[in-house]
């Protein structure tokens, strides 16, 4: 009977440290902003933000919204630089989480938007098509971090025309690593007044392959032996090395054009100089840049 007794008040104590432990896991799920990730969300809005009757122009939409993992230190740092330099510029800003913004009347009043770590299955099938025919009819994205990642997979027309590629993973073991980052086509507008060759600390993403395959222009690469590009797990270890490993690329896109920055995780990010400058140049070609953009993609 004693050693009964004894075997339930065991039972009964590790049953309490599992739900000690559950209810810590899920807390800091909720707290890295991976909570979606555990139970993901496909929530779809339906009531358009209203828009400021006096939004400057030229403007720009910033979208945050994320039905998959949150960087909360991310958007916070990337809104605030995003802020200053479009304010710098005169320019209307626009900042939501509200996908129901991306309506025929409502898109038409922006000239770009940036998906700044914006995650997951974020639009409806009739909000995506609005946002493709504007695109493809000459307006512009600039996609930060995130918007480059696996989350997207449901969409295949961003994964095929402002990705070009199929996301693998991103290293751990360390997860926050400094790289050389290398630059290509140096006469592109984004990357003017950037070094040729740069460090900058990241949680680097890796692709299956190249958007260089799929005909994107490709801006900067990353030197694999300045970095362990490894995920390196308790359980696994993957080698995520590309060999042509590009972080910053564009795309025309029908009349329009698309950036893509992989740099962007922690808020510190966008006060890096040379990160701050791409997506300083990366609005101006985007949003003032009277060129072409197969002229862009062809300068050196």
């Amino acid at each position: 009977m004693a050693s009964s007794s004894l075997a339930l008040r065991l039972l009964k104590w590790l049953f309490i440290l599992f739900l000690l432990w559950l209810a810590f896991s899920l807390f800091m799920a909720w707290r890295i902003g991976a909570w979606n990730l555990i139970f993901p969300n496909t929530d779809h809005d339906t009531v358009a933000p209203a828009l400021p009757s006096d939004l400057a122009s030229p403007a720009v939409l910033v979208f945050t919204k994320t039905n998959g993992f949150r960087h909360k230190d991310g958007i916070a740092g990337g809104s605030e630089v995003l802020a200053e330099l479009i304010g710098k510029r005169g320019w209307g800003l626009f900042h939501t989480e509200n996908g129901a913004v991306f309506n025929s009347e409502d898109l038409a009043r922006f000239d770009a938007v940036v998906f700044l770590n914006a995650s997951g299955d974020m639009l409806d099938g009739a909000q995506e098509k609005v946002f493709e025919r504007w695109m493809e009819e000459g307006g512009s994205w600039l996609g930060v971090h995130a918007a480059g990642d696996g989350s997207h997979l449901t969409w295949q027309w961003y994964r095929d025309n402002l990705i070009g590629a199929d996301f693998t993973a991103h290293i751990m073991g360390p997860q926050f690593q400094f790289a050389n980052v290398i630059l290509e086509n140096h006469g592109h507008p984004v990357l003017a007044g950037v070094p040729d060759v740069w460090q900058h600390e990241e949680e680097w993403y890796s692709w299956a392959s190249s958007p260089r395959l799929e005909g994107f222009t490709v801006l900067a690469t990353l030197d694999e032996d300045s970095y362990s590009p490894v995920q390196n797990m308790w359980w696994s270890e993957t080698d995520l090395s590309m060999g042509d490993h590009p972080v910053v690329w564009s795309n025309c896109v029908g009349a329009g054009r698309s950036v893509y920055a992989a740099m962007g995780h922690k808020a510190e990010a966008f006060r890096q100089p040379q990160v701050k400058r791409i997506i300083a140049n990366a609005l101006d070609w985007l949003v003032t840049d009277g060129g072409t953009c197969e002229a862009a993609a062809l300068a050196e």
